[in-house]
């Protein structure tokens, strides 16, 4: 697919179909106004008439002749006054909904004129070229992999883009939210793959290949042998029962000064979640293919950073792990000491992601990060508390928590913070180790969080639990690319600096 900025008229440009916004109520942009008018008040009369109501993400398809177009499709978007990014972008995926399946091989899309409300940082034309660009990469997503039969290439094949000028902000916006979504479809595949492909070996060969395809990636994996001599009997006890041998992935980005400390994401990697000998139950277990959507995320995080190239440090360990029951899995009752010295007894061995994090936690510290960002498809408690629209938020730092918060606002890709009071640490009190892996049923997002923060005691830390955002259940089955936008957002609000 072909994506470019235009700052050329709209009444100038060729393209099989040109899309434009309607409000419902509110200005008319002035790209609407010039297509209206080279079509002699055609769009206008059409409104009039309620043939077009400009709802928002409502769509209407008019054949034109004597045009450089040979149809216009328009998008309703709502009221001025109504229109958050989270609105707009429904606009954008209605768009994307008539367009990819659609007769054009081209098209101009002139939306980037459409005012959306909030601060700056989510309402300048550069957020939303930001925005158009991203949406356009994951609204062409396709998973065909392991189809017989492949669906034929879509007619569409070029993509242009309005915009006020053609200068390098504006470009380096469209550009970033285009890598973005490349980033978040990359997670995308990985969180899709079928876990008899998709094992921790496979996830290490990703990454030893994301570093032949960008030579700003330095790629390190760590074996069980290497693990073992580190002292990460924590992470080992999870892959214990498993045929598949564990892997700690690194992987290191310098674009920053040597000086410069890292920025660390940690994701959590369970390629398969059976619980192991706490076994889960049977339906529904096939999505425990998704349990590595924090590695998957690190990944897709990774690679919009390696296209980019930000002036950051960023460096990136996934804790990957098949979790599956035999006669050397690890037993509820066992206890096992972990990298940072602390012994935990294992109470239930489906509580199995915070025993391969809190090795990798405890193995970032080598890198004297500047903050660590942990995302883990963690607790089925999160889901309940939050549901499938934002990630659950915990950290040791206000001053992290905050800017995770905002970029989430800013990249559409909300999260919610929860506390990590001293109080909830008490649940984790166990008779026989320094602590046990679970605190029981109340607070469980929290008290997970709390396990964690026992080893991120040196440095500023945030946990990201993406349980409820990773993944799609149902008829539309399949990883969502989340947190990619925050990630990309938070990082990218830090280059430079």
């Amino acid at each position: 697919m072909n994506f470019s900025l235009s700052s050329k008229s709209i009444t100038s440009t060729k393209a099989d179909c040109l899309v434009i916004a309607v409000p419902e109520k509110g200005n008319w942009p002035e790209t609407t106004t010039q297509a209206d008018e080279a079509l002699g008040g055609l769009i206008k009369k059409l409104q009039k008439t309620g043939d077009i109501n400009g709802k928002n993400a409502t769509t209407t398809l008019i054949p034109v002749d004597d045009q450089p177009w040979g149809r216009v499709l328009v998008i309703g978007t709502g009221n001025d006054s109504d229109r958050t990014p989270a609105n707009y972008r429904k606009a954008l995926i209605a768009m994307m909904g008539q367009l990819k399946d659609g007769a054009s091989k081209s098209a101009l899309i002139a939306l980037a004129d459409t005012s959306v409300t909030g601060e700056e940082a989510v309402s300048s034309e550069s957020a939303r070229l930001n925005l158009i660009g991203r949406t356009l990469e994951e609204q062409l997503y396709t998973f065909n992999d392991f189809k017989s039969e492949k669906p034929g290439a879509r007619k569409l094949n070029k993509v242009l883009v309005t915009a006020s000028s053609a200068g390098k902000a504006l470009k380096d916006a469209f550009n970033l939210g285009l890598a973005t979504g490349r980033g978040m479809n990359f997670t995308r595949d990985l969180g899709n793959t079928p876990p008899n492909i998709c094992h921790p070996t496979w996830l290490g060969e990703r990454a030893e290949q994301l570093a032949k395809d960008h030579d700003v990636i330095k790629t390190e994996i760590l074996d069980e042998k290497q693990m073992k001599k580190l002292g990460m009997n924590s992470l080992l006890s999870v892959s214990a029962g498993s045929a598949q041998p564990a892997k700690l992935i690194v992987m290191e980005y310098r674009g920053g000064k040597a000086k410069d400390k890292p920025y660390v994401l940690v994701g959590k990697g369970i390629t398969f979640d059976t619980g192991g000998i706490s076994l889960k139950p049977g339906e529904g277990m096939d999505e425990m293919k998704y349990d590595m959507g924090g590695a998957a995320a690190v990944f897709g995080a990774m690679q919009t950073i390696a296209e980019t190239k930000p002036n950051i440090n960023v460096v990136a360990v996934i804790a990957a792990a098949e979790n599956m029951p035999s006669g050397t899995a690890t037993r509820p009752g066992d206890i096992v000491t972990s990298m940072s010295g602390q012994t935990i007894e294992i109470l239930n061995t489906d509580a199995e992601g915070r025993l391969v994090l809190c090795d990798a936690l405890t193995y970032v510290k080598k890198f004297n990060p500047e903050t660590v960002v942990d995302m883990a498809t963690l607790t089925g408690a999160c889901i309940i508390a939050l549901g499938n629209h934002a990630t659950g938020l915990l950290s040791n730092n206000d001053e992290l928590a905050n800017e995770l918060l905002a970029a989430g606002e800013r990249a559409g890709d909300r999260a919610w913070r929860l506390p990590l009071w001293d109080e909830y640490q008490s649940q984790l009190d166990s008779n026989f180790a320094d602590m046990q892996n679970i605190g029981g049923r109340p607070a469980g997002t929290i008290t997970a969080a709390c396990f964690l923060s026992r080893f991120t005691k040196e440095y500023r830390w945030a946990h990201l639990d993406i349980a409820g955002t990773a993944w799609n259940s149902g008829k539309a089955k399949g990883s969502t690319g989340r947190p990619v936008p925050l990630l990309v957002n938070y990082l990218m609000s830090h280059a430079g600096k």
